[in-house]
């Protein structure tokens, strides 16, 4: 009887420490989001990683993004994508091809202008460790998604302790894969162009590129 009420004392210990653990890492998520949100503009330079040992893929990259509010122009793998706040713009130089796309407000697709406030719904929370990188104080959150038929089993989402900006994320999907996105370059209010959220659609016209409408 002693030894099952002990235990019964442990299960509730660790349940309360969890749920302590849980309310600490979405306070310090949503300090970060608070902090994002009192920005002008953001840009982000990144790296980004994609491993997985079984399927023998090994990838690395570089991007960049400029957030304003919900629009943004993002540069990856040698292609271009833009959002005024009602079309999304993906411009390809390779194939000298343009698809513009509405984009509703319903639409739960992950966007770079959701990629620094994503965590605040669908997930629960744990308390990670603490790492020392380069010099600067990460402390690690780990997210679990609720949704049990998502392909990510979870997300380690590095925050930097003194300026409270997102440095990295670590993504382990359930087939084994793991992407990595590591921030470079974290700026904040900077002076940008008050065209660089229009898409000038003569511009890729008169360069021949071939313009799609979905």
């Amino acid at each position: 009887m002693k030894n099952f009420i002990s235990s019964i004392l442990i299960l509730l210990c660790s349940t309360m420490l969890m749920a302590q653990d849980g309310d600490k890492a979405r306070a310090l998520l949503e300090e970060v989001y608070k902090k994002v949100k009192s920005y002008d503009n953001i840009l982000v330079d990144f790296k980004y990683s994609l491993q997985n040992t079984e399927a023998n893929i090994n990838q690395e990259t570089r991007g960049d993004v400029v957030l304003e509010g919900d629009k943004y122009l993002f540069n990856y793998l040698g292609s271009q994508q833009l959002y005024d706040g009602k079309k999304v713009y993906t411009i390809v130089p390779e194939n000298e091809e343009v698809t513009i796309e509405d984009r509703s407000e319903e639409d739960n697709t992950v966007t770079p202008s959701k990629m620094l406030t994503f965590y605040r719904e669908g997930h629960r929370y744990q308390w990670d460790i603490l790492q020392n990188i380069q010099g600067r104080k990460v402390q690690f959150v780990k997210l679990i998604p609720i949704d049990t038929n998502s392909e990510i089993a979870s997300i380690l989402l590095g925050v930097d302790v003194e300026t409270l900006h997102i440095y990295k994320l670590i993504e382990t999907g359930k087939n084994g894969t793991k992407t990595t996105i590591t921030v470079n370059s974290f700026k904040t209010n900077q002076p940008i162009s008050e065209t660089l959220f229009t898409f000038d659609e003569a511009k890729y016209q008169d360069a021949g590129y071939y313009i799609i409408r979905n």
